[in-house]
């Protein structure tokens, strides 16, 4: 009779690869790149009531300078998002920040031929606002590209703080901004000189973002093709096979108002049109109480002390607090709009920049929770291979705060203090008990899905 040989011992399984993380080089230019455009953007929001005062324009028309780009953010966000999950992350950041760099320049420009009288001040303004426009039209590519790029590389159950991470490079960026904007005021440039160095600012991220961040193909397919089809040679395929949840076929265009996002996209609708008013308004209520209007130069340093407040309050909230405490989307949102509510009490009632900065600073902590919560309640509603058009939705979210809302914050305010104060405090009560009813569980939300 023939031996048989023996069969052979089936080899051990090979270990489950290790959770996937980014390194830390990508992760510091990612945070460059959404630091660069925070600090420049709150830069601009410090100088730019001493700006309108310079000008003689009035206040509202100030705050409907932005109205146009911010229009601009909302239709074009989703449009660079699924462009993202077609050309990759790392070419829609690079075009955010060339529109970020060719709009400071263009409206730091036009704001000093204004400031030097060269150009009537209406002609001045009008055509900031048409720079701004390039912000919102091509500056809205990088937000959702970063932010697709970080949730689909982290594991549901770390999103949360991944994503705070973030948003707190643009709470570092509310700090340094106003903290260099008043510096920038140089003898040249004036007002405007915020403007034309944060450009220059702007072209040095770009070039490390284009030297340093290796390319990214695209990790899923925006339409059309199977949700588990790898792209074959690349990482790409490796990163499909680790987060493919369930084999789920390619998504289709995501609604604002589609049942899993509802909850989400309203809450951030209303508080976001909250936090935009009461940055409207800051500036304008420092002028105001602290009697600067008549020399609006000397105004760009209690400005920039108060947003420099605030931001260190978003800090603490996403940098501490959110970690800290383990807050989960709902939590975060909930406790966050209930603080903001109270900070802005405090603020209605300061009269000295003491008491105008911690009020300030208690509405920030507020918001610096609820942002980054809805934030990532928003991502988690949501699949893997949706994650580039959730970004698109949460950034359109943002910008249509922008739209309008700061321009009917000041003008409330210069009607009546208490109308403006009373609208954001009314938003935030709405935002907290539809919230209570309507955001799903932590629990459920933060569960990892094999």
């Amino acid at each position: 009779m023939a031996d048989v040989e023996p069969t052979a011992p089936l080899a051990p399984p090979p270990p489950a690869p290790p959770a996937r993380t980014i390194p830390r080089g990508r992760m510091a230019l990612l945070f460059a790149v959404m630091l660069t455009t925070a600090a420049g953007n709150t830069a601009m929001q410090s100088v730019m009531p001493s700006i309108g005062t310079s000008l003689g324009v009035n206040d509202v028309w100030i705050s409907l300078a932005y109205s146009w780009s911010a229009l601009l953010w909302v239709i074009c966000a989703p449009i660079w998002a699924q462009k993202s999950d077609q050309r990759g992350r790392k070419a829609m950041m690079a075009l955010g920040m060339l529109g970020f760099i060719a709009s400071f320049l263009l409206c730091g420009l036009m704001l000093w031929l204004g400031l030097a009288g060269i150009l009537p001040a209406f002609w001045a303004l009008m055509l900031f606002a048409a720079a701004r426009s390039l912000y919102g039209g091509f500056g809205s590519a990088a937000p959702p590209a970063v932010q697709a790029y970080v949730a689909s590389r982290t594991p549901r159950s770390e999103r949360t703080q991944a994503l705070s991470l973030i948003a707190s490079s643009f709470g570092l960026g509310t700090v340094i901004g106003p903290a260099l904007a008043p510096l920038m005021v140089m003898p040249v440039l004036g007002l405007a000189g915020p403007f034309l160095v944060f450009a220059l600012i702007g072209l040095v991220t770009l070039i490390a973002l284009r030297l340093r961040l290796p390319d990214d193909e695209p990790q899923f397919a925006a339409r059309g093709s199977a949700y588990d089809a790898p792209y074959s040679g690349g990482p790409t395929a490796e990163v499909s096979k680790d987060e493919d949840e369930g084999d789920e076929p390619a998504p289709g265009k995501l609604r604002w108002f589609e049942p899993r996002l509802r909850p989400w996209v309203i809450s951030g609708l209303l508080g976001g049109h909250a936090q935009a008013m009461i940055l409207g308004i800051a500036g304008f209520l420092v002028l105001d109480r602290l009697g600067l209007r008549g020399d609006p130069a000397a105004g760009a340093g209690p400005v920039g002390l108060v947003l420099m407040a605030g931001a260190i309050a978003t800090l603490l909230a996403q940098w501490g607090l959110i970690p800290r405490l383990d807050l989960g989307p709902r939590a975060a949102s909930l406790w966050g709009i209930a603080i903001a509510a109270a900070g802005t009490v405090v603020l209605g009632l300061g009269q000295t920049i003491h008491t105008i900065a911690l009020g300030y600073s208690i509405a920030s902590l507020g918001f610096g929770l609820f942002r980054p919560g809805n934030t990532s309640g928003t991502s988690l509603a949501v699949t893997r291979a949706e994650q580039g058009q959730a970004g698109g939705v949460t950034a359109s979210v943002a910008g249509a705060s922008f739209i309008y809302a700061p321009a009917l914050g000041v003008w409330l305010y210069s009607h009546s203090d208490w109308l403006g104060f009373g609208l954001i405090v009314a938003l935030c009560a709405i935002v907290f008990v539809y919230g209570s009813r309507a955001l799903q569980a932590d629990a459920a939300l933060t569960q990892d899905r094999r």
